[in-house]
């Protein structure tokens, strides 16, 4: 094997592998980083670039890689349906055999492995809040299929290989996180909203805004990954803020928060869009001694001044 790092990031580029990456440098913790640049730009990790415990390759997660490793944080896959569903099928593919080549990789440096997961795995949930043990309400052939049967099978091999092969794997069932370094082309809902409202543009809410979400912030979100990876438990753990607010309610917040002169309008809700989305965490609070600190209103604010700089509104 060739040089060894104490942490892989794949999807290292993105919203998430952004702010992992900037915590775990700061940690003192040496980081290599793979992406192939399909959604992540190159100028997100622009200040670590010149940090010696850093270093980045240009690489698909579709293709092995070799390197000593003894943490991997497998984040590699886009996330948002925007970009998800423009190629559903490189998407299913690049779950499925991009984590296998990951677990792979674990097996080889007897590694322990973080599977970024995602609230997706409930569909659109008949139960409220959602807890791990929930099965979820899945639409199996639709639009938004890719991303949620390859996170659900994602997380089944990584079943298979701890079963198998006495993997060390971690499961962490993110829910809608926002903050710093969110691309303004994201495509979710927080990103949109707040680009639309800082130029004055409609505000657009699909559906009538009763939908609901719960919206973490970023470093709350990467402080509960580490202590997910660091944790001796290997079930899932929903990852995520159990405050839920409506569509409407946040669109008039952002509104509000940036003084614009927006008007909201409504267009018709996407297929299988579903209509609540909200994490029980409990087991996370207990297990890793974590809930988040961050509200929505003081994340938002954060979040907001990051977008006025990348418009060039400051």
């Amino acid at each position: 094997m060739s040089k060894s790092f104490k942490n892989l990031v794949t999807g290292g580029l993105g919203f998430l592998g952004t702010n992992l990456i900037n915590k775990l440098l700061n940690n003192g913790e040496t980081v290599l980083c793979i992406d192939n640049c399909s959604t992540g730009k190159i100028g997100n990790i622009k200040e670590s670039w010149d940090n010696k415990s850093f270093h980045f390759i240009k690489h698909d997660v579709l293709d092995p890689i070799d390197f000593n490793v003894e943490r991997i944080w497998h984040l590699a896959c886009p996330a948002s349906p925007v970009h998800y569903q423009l190629d559903p099928v490189n998407t299913a593919r690049t779950i499925f055999i991009g984590t296998e080549n990951m677990l792979r990789l674990a097996q080889k440096c007897h590694a322990r492995i973080l599977l970024a997961s995602s609230s997706e795995v409930y569909g659109n949930p008949t139960i409220h809040p959602q807890n791990e043990d929930y099965k979820g309400n899945v639409k199996i052939i639709g639009k938004r299929s890719c991303y949620v049967e390859g996170k659900r099978f994602a997380e089944s091999l990584c079943y298979d290989y701890q079963r198998m092969y006495n993997l060390e794997i971690k499961i962490a069932r993110i829910f809608n996180t926002y903050g710093p370094e969110m691309s303004i082309k994201d495509g979710r809902v927080v990103s949109n909203f707040v680009t639309q409202a800082l130029k004055n543009e409609p505000i657009t809410i699909y559906g009538d805004g009763m939908q609901t979400r719960s919206f973490c912030f970023v470093e709350d979100l990467i402080e509960a990954l580490i202590r997910t990876m660091e944790c001796e438990y290997s079930c899932p753990l929903n990852l995520g803020n159990p405050f839920e607010i409506s569509i409407l309610d946040l669109a008039k917040m952002i509104k509000l928060k940036t003084s614009s002169d927006s008007k909201i309008i409504f267009n018709p809700l996407p297929e299988d869009d579903p209509l609540k989305r909200c994490p029980n965490i409990k087991k996370a609070q207990k297990l890793l001694k974590w809930k988040p600190n961050i509200s929505l209103e003081k994340g938002l604010e954060l979040t907001i001044n990051h977008f006025k700089k990348k418009l060039n509104l400051n």
